[in-house]
């Protein structure tokens, strides 16, 4: 089956030059050391926010140099029909960055930041799911001081198809759906998942018996199944299988969330657990690592860190750490390009390092590789839809982990609500 067209458009390479005064006062600061940001909108998009690197008046862009880029949006083909305005009333679509001088921020409800100027940068996305697009590259001119000397921007803004593999459960990953890949208007099954809790008894052994006999003892080594005198949920399991029955893909809680110590959260310093699986020379093998709390305060939500694992490291290479709103949900997402601001509500995933960039020789994810839709608490039914892009699946094996990522972070959800709430009848096992 075909993957969906999606356009991914990115604006890279900033920098800033400001000129300087012949005769500078000694109390101001140079122009290139001074802090600079911008704020970049796409029409009905999130705003996303990036810090610009300022250059001294007389140098050159470092066209060599590798540049992060700033901000990307992901256009799926239903927002390419959307851009491109087709009522006759729609206007020109534009990319609109402001220019700011000074720091981030507000003071006193004010913002820090002073605007240098403002940039309207036309598009025309026709085509761009099948071809590379590249609307500027290069210096612009913004503002002007009293002297009309101009500050020159530059920036790269292109667009290159993106197609992606696109899921879709059927209901909640507790209630053990069928997950269809979805193209247009066709639904096509792909999947089933199962659902179960993992335990010692006979019950939950056969309700993992499509597994190998070696997989069931490996799972149990890690210890969940130890009672502790704690608010804890502990031994879910999902595992997923192709239309032929085969498991080809598992997500398995192998630490319990566990509220903390005088509270009923799960905190960051103590996070649950969960390893993601694939079927290897009749066993499973650990392929992924996600780790998911609850967050304090003002940004009370499903705190989250997913991270590649490999036998015999160390330690694993950090793909995504970010959080996703409690209430509202959003998108769990995994891209090795996206600078510094993401067009999802779940913002840009970070963590240490380069995202894998170089520390190890086989780790062959780059770009966009994932994004997961997760309801939140107050949602009636979460049905998980799965993007994944094309150049990251090779076989069925592949996009099942992902969709077994997806599952785990869905679950992670109900995992981390408060311990005074009470959980669906199917996330509680009987006694």
């Amino acid at each position: 089956m075909d993957p969906c067209p999606f356009v991914r458009l990115t604006v890279g390479n900033l920098a800033l030059k400001i000129p300087v005064a012949s005769k500078p006062a000694r109390s101001v600061v140079h122009p290139s050391s001074a802090p600079c940001f911008c704020k970049i909108k796409l029409k009905n998009f999130p705003l996303q926010t990036s810090v610009v690197p300022c250059f001294p008046p007389e140098s050159q862009f470092p066209d060599g140099q590798v540049q992060v880029p700033a901000a990307t949006f992901h256009l799926s083909k239903f927002d390419l029909e959307k851009l491109a305005g087709k009522s006759l009333f729609a206007g020109k679509l534009y990319l609109k960055i402001s220019i700011y001088t000074g720091r981030r921020g507000t003071t006193c409800g004010v913002n820090s930041g002073r605007l240098l100027g403002k940039v309207l940068l036309p598009l025309d996305l026709a085509g761009t799911e099948s071809r590379v697009s590249v609307f500027q590259n290069g210096w612009i001119a913004v503002g002007k001081d009293a002297k009309g000397s101009s500050a020159q921007f530059h920036i790269n803004v292109k667009a290159e198809p993106d197609p992606r593999f696109v899921f879709q459960f059927d209901g909640e990953p507790e209630c053990s759906p069928q997950v269809f890949q979805i193209q247009g208007n066709i639904r096509q099954p792909v999947f089933t998942c199962k659902f179960s809790f993992r335990s010692n008894t006979d019950r939950n052994q056969r309700s993992l018996q499509s597994e190998p006999a070696c997989s069931r003892g490996w799972l149990s080594s890690f210890g969940s199944e130890r009672e502790r005198p704690l608010k804890e949920r502990k031994g879910w399991s999902i595992i997923v299988h192709d239309l032929s029955g085969s498991p080809v893909a598992a997500a398995s809680m192998v630490t319990p969330f566990v509220a903390s110590p005088g509270s009923d959260r799960v905190s960051r310093s103590n996070p649950g657990c969960w390893l993601i699986l694939r079927p290897s020379d009749n066993t499973w093998k650990p392929w992924g690592r996600l780790e998911a709390w609850r967050e304090r305060g003002a940004n009370d939500g499903l705190g989250y860190r997913f991270e590649l694992v490999q036998d015999g490291a160390a330690a694993g290479i950090v793909l995504a750490e970010s959080t996703l709103s409690s209430s509202k949900g959003g998108k769990m997402v995994i891209d090795l390009g996206g600078g510094a601001a993401s067009s999802s509500p779940a913002g840009s995933p970070k963590g240490s390092g380069d995202f894998g960039y170089g520390l190890w020789p086989y780790c062959m994810y780059r770009g966009f590789v994932m994004a997961a839709n997760v309801e939140g608490e107050g949602s009636k039914c979460s049905k998980p839809t799965v993007e994944v892009s094309v150049q990251h699946v090779n076989c069925t094996e592949d996009a099942a982990a992902f969709v077994a990522l997806s599952a785990a972070v869905d679950l992670s959800m109900d995992a981390c609500r408060l311990f005074s709430q009470k959980l669906r009848k199917e996330l509680c096992q009987a006694t």
